[in-house]
């Protein structure tokens, strides 16, 4: 049986859960640089190490109302081969092992937002919503990180 390894992040009351092979690293939260005209949920860019990643507050993204950063927010740096982004959560908790049947497509009922998540992990008594990042950030948009 095969299993995916997720780094489970929390938005708001839900957690979601990000594939381990495509975060880079989890940092706090630093000075952001706004970008003019960029997309509501992009709050900018930061410098890490030398590289210029966009910052996306994934609570906006979802349409959720943004928070205040606390000591638990995070920046998930995130993406797929030299291409990064940063996304803005309101913590991490943990990394799991999550067998893939105990992995559900996701109903149809969630709406818009369906088309971000490859699944639904349930764990113990909760759900994970496992988030598509090729889906969210398509390849335009992750060249921009690049």
């Amino acid at each position: 049986m095969s299993e995916n390894q997720i780094v489970v992040c929390e938005l708001k009351t839900e957690c979601y859960g990000i594939d381990i092979s495509k975060v880079f690293e989890i940092i706090r939260i630093q000075p952001i640089t706004a970008v003019p005209a960029a997309p509501r949920h992009v709050d900018g860019v930061i410098n890490l190490r030398g590289r210029i990643v966009p910052v996306v507050d994934l609570s906006v993204m979802f349409g959720m109302m943004p928070a205040a950063p606390t000591k638990a927010s995070r920046i998930v740096v995130a993406g797929s081969g030299e291409s990064r982004v940063g996304l803005i959560v309101d913590g991490v908790s943990q990394v799991l092992m999550v067998p893939d049947d105990a992995v559900d497509p996701t109903p149809a009922v969630a709406g818009g937002n369906s088309d971000y998540l490859r699944g639904i992990a349930r764990v113990a008594d909760s759900l994970i919503m496992l988030l598509d990042l090729d889906a969210i950030f398509g390849e335009d948009e992750m060249s921009l990180a690049a």
